[in-house]
């Protein structure tokens, strides 16, 4: 687990590193209730109910007509003695948009929670989240939003998350794991989940399908070839690279996807311009690998493609 997120960070950092240090501008290249009498005391307190709320669901229209994303306080989890609740949707200038959190741990031990998968408009989304929470105790905090992962998906308005929660203690032992919470927003309505997916195909069988949008030769570690992936397969699918050379050098792809089932991700393949550079490479010409396909529930193999070859112009 703590690979895990060691992981997550290191990509994390990439297209964040990228966006603000890439010194070129060269454009990346394209892939060829309850009911109670009233006494006088309750009425009174009903007003006031009814005045707050009104008073919420006028905020929320102003939100709305100012395009300003808004949620309904919800519980997303109560279970085994945690319960984590929705309270607030918020937008931090250098952090994006999250959801701000409130974790219970109503055990006597203590807990960090995580998110197993977050999905935004129906693309996967890398998320910002992990809380340590002492057992009795509570806590605020954020999940944020991969600005950057919402860019590349082109979401411009987030309309649903989905989530999938997990809870583990110092043992790394699951107290649970994958639990499913929805949150619609206020602009559900209005999201599009039109998927983004012109570019190359590289890659379609077993209910997978794989495009090849760009080739950007400038990004802050070297090279970044941006996949497309949607999953209609009836599991869910982990995608690796394997087996890649660039213009017949053999290269390390970091690369690493999880595609549930239904969804839709977008992300890089990431050369390390060490290497180019120890290859002489200064220009891709020829892009040459083979995806791996296995479950990722249960790790087995569903498919090792054939030697796929396409160039970037």
């Amino acid at each position: 687990m703590k690979r895990r997120y060691g992981l997550i960070a290191a990509l994390l950092c990439l297209p964040l590193m990228a966006a603000g240090c890439s010194s070129s501008s060269e454009e990346p290249k394209e892939v060829v209730t309850t009911d109670a009498a009233d006494t006088s005391g309750e009425a009174e307190e009903a007003e006031e109910t009814a005045a707050a709320e009104e008073t919420e669901e006028n905020a929320a229209a102003e939100a709305e007509d100012s395009g300003v994303v808004t949620i309904e306080e919800q519980v997303l989890v109560d279970q085994d003695g945690i319960k984590i609740t929705a309270t607030e949707y918020v937008t931090d200038g250098f952090m994006g948009d999250g959801i701000k959190l409130l974790v219970e741990n109503n055990t006597d031990q203590d807990y960090s929670i995580g998110c197993d998968a977050l999905i935004v408009n129906d693309y996967m989304i890398t998320d910002l989240f992990a809380c340590d929470v002492a057992g009795g105790k509570k806590a605020n905090e954020v999940m944020y939003l991969s600005s950057t992962a919402l860019k590349a998906a082109g979401i411009t308005n987030v309309g649903k998350i989905e989530m999938y929660f997990h809870a583990y203690d110092s043992d790394w032992e699951n107290l649970f794991s994958k639990v499913y919470s929805e949150i619609q927003t206020s602009a559900y309505d209005s999201m599009d989940t039109t998927p983004d997916d012109t570019g190359l195909e590289l890659y379609n069988e077993n209910g997978i399908r794989i495009v090849g949008k760009t080739v950007d030769e400038n990004s802050f570690w070297g090279t970044a070839i941006l996949l497309y992936c949607e999953n209609t397969s009836g599991q869910n699918v982990g995608i690796n690279v394997e087996n890649m050379s660039i213009n017949g050098f053999m290269m390390t792809p970091y690369y690493s996807a999880d595609v549930y089932d239904g969804k839709k991700s977008i992300d890089e393949i990431t050369i390390l311009s060490s290497e180019l550079e120890d290859n002489g490479i200064e220009s891709i010409e020829e892009v040459e690998l083979k995806f791996h396909l296995y479950d990722l529930d249960t790790y087995e193999t569903i498919a090792d493609s054939d030697a796929i070859t396409f160039s970037a112009k």
